[in-house]
């Protein structure tokens, strides 16, 4: 029993449109509330503009989009300036009274920070980005959504760190987690949302991590340029991330930088109701989650109590009720229990959300190919940056997967200390899924002299280990220079990372993935063949590679029409008679089978070859009969109303291996509604149908006169074997049987068979012979095109327009006389019109006399019906298809399977305890000489890797937005 899964031959590359949300952080709108239909028809626009804050901060350059409900800004280089803001945090905007031909706007937000704006396209321009503005505020406006700021603020602990009349410092320990009470151990109650570090403490040493000095400067820089909702991010922003957030606001920049606030925001109250409608639901993911609860970071304290156990339970079920084809995936539970430290359960929630969506697409999927995919684009960066290294491991037969896909797929959480991993989290969540290619590439130039002298995976595995464990240790410990000797291995990790490794940039990952997304497809559908061949309990007389052949006919016609999502059984039909469960197997419908069978069967698609004076072409499409139909459910033995790859392989191995008579009795069999061992009338003609249906386009009468002659046969034959009745009417006659009771047996029929060499033709060869297992042409992936040539292309070079052009070809060619259609034969055995000698019947001239007059008027209707029905086209059965085929990658040649085989080796590897991560206590005096200095000190770390920002403006731009920051709104 097996998955079978077409998800990875959908995929589409993200729009322009897609591309800029996803640099903005914007949610999709599937994910808003009511009224995101509203937004999705409202107009979208973005405009040339300079954005002015402060005579502090310098004016950047860039553009201006207002992509409802959001209003967004980007500098020119895409790094320097950046902001997301909801519009309904917008409570006034004006234009400014500036000089003649400056077109500029005062945005107020609802804490009364001051955006100035100068729109630097022509008037028209921003007048109509102004009209789109205003509409989109009194849609805003309208929904309520500006009345939930102020409430929802209240969750966040920036409002409380920015307060003038806080007291919020006199309840925390200098790591930020709150102080217990001492009589009952309880802690105080907070408006904010938290994680379990408010009360089982954060990991590190809080003075070591220099928290006082970072929540400093992060108040300064909160109050000057917004917070939350309404956070700017200037390079100082970068700054402060890359030298480590502090541990009470890292939860909240989280789901700032991330986007996921914004979600939040726009769906409150929705992470409560999806746990309390889905309280008590279980499936297989709610399994899978309590196998894993117990393994989730169990050296932390709040994992070690049933409030941490509880709260990650409930974290990793919502997800997978919100996101039942996802539901959950190995690694989801150390991701969600390394931020529920930080963040609250609705916070973990929608980050989780995030990660899982848009940051990380496919690493968390059954298939785990954006892990996959990943991993081969890690391997291509490693070859070109540091090829001794790689061809070091091509030589040992290394494999690099091996240590760097639980780096991936769990953030690094998994194989550093926490406070380290914490600070690449925190690099990723604001830089970009990059910062995961740039350490990992760093962490192997560290260690290449090592590396070159390792032989096997063990090695490989025991020095990483080793180097994590020294991240906390001086870089330099021998240097003569204090200094020198502060530098611990974990900054010159991150010196290494972000300064020679700058050139792995957003776009470089993207066009990789582009380039290795059909490898890594390919090899996953591979992989996945072969496991369903192997979980198949019967392969019956075929071989494997024989049932590959029938996998890949069933994979193309689920990628053509692609099988309804079935409703998940009852648990109690997924049990067996010995109590064990099933586990759930991919099945198709009818229309699904019918594409399926038209790639085996000759009979069961309409071939037409088409021939207008400028090409010849061959136009398949699938038949439909209710031959077909009837097929269907015979091969449906456990009443499914669907068929699994199981029942296919058993079906084909009941008529591809048959000889005569087992073709006789399947046909007979197949035709026998009730199974009582006899046809009915009824039945004969619908048997008489199956023949002209499969017969319909081969070429002459001889067929059609084999099935004539059957009819008449069938019914001489069973009328003369019909058991004599005792009574007859007055005219001489015998009552005649109803046209739905018992007439032919098996024994007849076949006798009827054997009278006619045509069809004796037939069930011997060539019924066997119309199921053809061949290599299938590969299927092409969805192309990703690039620029505006691969648009164009991709927009011409449609299915519809290539019909439209046969169709235009087709009529030119009757309007010369040259267009011709003629139907391919399903059997192809005549090529001439001569038709084989009938063999003499087998009754004698007295049995011949005593047929009945219902069976006279059946098969004179028949007979009818069959001459009506009559093929006259010629053909030369020599013309044949181009063949192409399909070429099935070797297993050895794969190269995911390393990279699978390395998510086995994952899952068994346990992460390492740190004694660096554990909670120090505030009384703990011991510290470093070199850790005493200056609030200003905590950025040096960063200043030797930091990029030169560019505004994008000249100087006397720069004056004309300095004019602006006293500029009076016009009246």
């Amino acid at each position: 029993m097996s998955i079978i899964s077409t998800a990875l031959r959908h995929f589409k590359e993200p729009t322009k449109e897609q591309l800029t949300e996803i640099f903005f952080s914007i949610p999709s709108l599937d994910l808003s509330v009511e009224g995101s239909s509203q937004n999705d028809e409202q107009d979208k626009m973005d405009i040339n503009a300079v954005l002015s804050l402060g005579e502090e901060e310098d004016s950047y350059a860039g553009k201006l989009h207002i992509m409802p409900p959001y209003l967004a800004f980007s500098s020119l280089d895409k790094k320097s300036v950046r902001f997301t803001i909801p519009l309904s945090t917008i409570r006034r905007v004006e234009r400014l009274n500036a000089r003649a031909g400056v077109y500029a706007l005062s945005l107020l937000t609802w804490h009364g920070m001051k955006i100035i704006v100068q729109l630097t396209s022509l008037r028209p321009t921003a007048d109509l980005f102004c009209s789109i503005l205003r509409d989109a505020l009194k849609v805003e406006l309208q929904r309520g959504q500006m009345k939930q700021v102020k409430s929802f603020a209240k969750t966040c602990y920036s409002e409380v760190l920015v307060s003038d009349c806080s007291n919020a410092a006199d309840n925390e320990h200098e790591d930020g987690s709150l102080i217990t009470d001492e009589k009952d151990g309880s802690i105080q109650d907070v408006s904010y949302h938290g994680g379990l570090g408010l009360k089982f403490k954060f990991p590190g040493d809080a003075k070591k991590l220099r928290e006082a000095s970072k929540i400093k400067l992060w108040t300064t820089y909160l109050r000057n340029h917004g917070r939350n909702l309404t956070l700017l991010r200037y390079p100082q922003c970068t700054r402060l991330v890359q030298v480590g957030l502090p541990n009470r606001l890292r939860g909240e920049m989280w789901e700032t930088l991330s986007g996921s606030i914004y979600l939040r925001f726009s769906n409150p109250g929705y992470y409560e109701r999806l746990l309390e409608e889905n309280k008590g639901t279980t499936n297989t993911s709610t399994d899978d989650i309590e196998k894993d609860l117990h393994r989730s970071l169990p050296e932390y304290a709040g994992y070690q109590s049933e409030e941490g156990i509880n709260a990650l339970r409930r974290v990793l079920r919502a997800y997978s009720y919100k996101n039942p084809e996802l539901g959950y995936c190995q690694a989801m539970n150390i991701l969600t229990a390394a931020i529920l430290i930080y963040m609250s359960e609705e916070q973990a929630f929608w980050l989780l959300e995030v990660l899982c969506g848009r940051l990380l697409p496919g690493y968390y999927a059954p298939s785990m190919h954006g892990t996959l995919l990943d991993q081969r684009v890690f391997e291509s960066l490693v070859q070109k940056h540091l090829p001794i290294i790689h061809e070091h491991f091509q030589l040992v037969d290394v494999q690099l997967s091996v240590a760097s896909l639980p780096w991936f797929l769990s953030l690094y959480i998994n194989s550093m200390p926490m406070v380290f991993a914490f600070r690449i989290v925190d690099c990723f969540l604001c830089m970009g899924p990059k910062v995961l290619f740039q350490v990992g590439l760093a962490i192997l130039k560290i260690n290449g002299e090592q590396l070159l002298q390792i032989q096997d995976d063990g090695g490989f595995l025991n020095l990483m280990r080793d180097y994590f464990a020294s991240l906390g240790h001086s870089a330099h410990p021998t240097s003569s220079d204090p200094r020198a000797r502060a530098i611990t291995v974990f900054q010159e990790l991150l010196l290494v990372s972000f300064r020679e490794f700058s050139v792995i940039t957003e776009d470089l990952i993207l066009s990789e993935r582009r380039r290795f997304r059909g490898e890594i497809i390919h090899s996953i559908e591979s992989f996945a063949k072969r496991g369903a061949v192997r979980n198949l309990r019967s392969l019956g007389r075929f071989n494997k590679e024989q049932v590959g052949l029938i996998y890949d006919a069933l994979y193309k016609a689920m990628c053509i029409v692609p099988p309804p999502p079935a409703a998940a059984p009852s648990p109690s039909l997924f049990t067996t008679g010995d109590g064990h469960e099933e586990k759930p197997e991919t099945r198709i419908g009818l229309r699904t089978f019918r594409q399926f069978l038209s790639e085996i069967a000759s009979w069961a698609r309409d071939e037409k070859i088409v021939m207008n004076g400028f090409q010849q072409r061959i136009d398949r499409e699938v038949a439909e009969h209710e031959f077909i139909d009837r097929l269907f459910y015979f091969w449906d033995t456990g009443c499914h109303g669907a068929l699994s790859f199981q029942d296919l392989v058993s079906g084909l191995d009941g008529v591809m291996f048959n000889d005569l008579m087992e073709n006789i009795e399947w046909f007979f069999n197949l035709h026998d509604k009730n199974k009582d061992g006899f046809l009915t009338k009824d039945e004969v003609l619908t048997l008489s149908e199956s023949f002209l249906f499969i017969f319909r386009y081969e070429i002459g009468d001889a067929y059609l006169g084999a099935v004539s002659r059957f009819m008449t046969n069938a019914f001489e034959y069973g009328d003369a074997l019909l058991p004599q009745p005792e009574t007859t009417f007055e005219d001489g006659s015998s009552p005649q049987i109803a046209s739905n009771q018992p007439y032919l047996n098996l024994a007849t029929f076949r006798m009827v068979v054997l009278a006619d060499e045509v069809l004796e033709s037939f069930f011997e060869t060539d019924l066997s012979e119309s199921f053809k297992l061949q290599p299938l042409p590969e299927m092409e992936l969805p192309s990703a095109h690039n620029g505006i040539l691969g648009d164009l292309w991709s927009s011409i070079a449609t299915d519809s327009n290539k019909k439209m052009f046969n169709m235009f070809t087709d009529e030119i060619g009757k309007t010369i006389g040259k267009h011709q259609v003629v139907n391919k034969p399903s059997i192809g055995r005549y090529t001439k019109l001569e038709e084989p000698k009938a063999r003499e019947s087998l009754l004698t001239p007295t049995l011949r006399k005593s047929l009945s007059r219902l069976s006279l008027g059946s098969i004179s209707a028949a007979s009818t019906v069959a001459t009506s029905s009559s093929s006259t086209l010629s053909v030369n059965t020599t013309l044949e298809l181009p063949k192409t085929h399909a070429i099935v990658p070797d297993s050895a040649s794969l190269s995911a399977m390393p990279m699978l085989q390395a998510v086995n080796a994952a899952a068994l590897m346990e992460r390492t305890p740190f004694a660096i991560d554990d909670a120090r206590d505030d009384d703990d005096d011991d510290e470093d000489e070199v850790l005493d200095g200056h609030d200003d000190q905590v950025m040096d770390e960063v200043d030797a890797f930091l990029e030169a920002h560019d505004s994008g403006l000249s100087e006397a731009d720069k004056a004309v937005a300095n004019d602006l920051l006293h500029a009076e709104p016009l009246k």
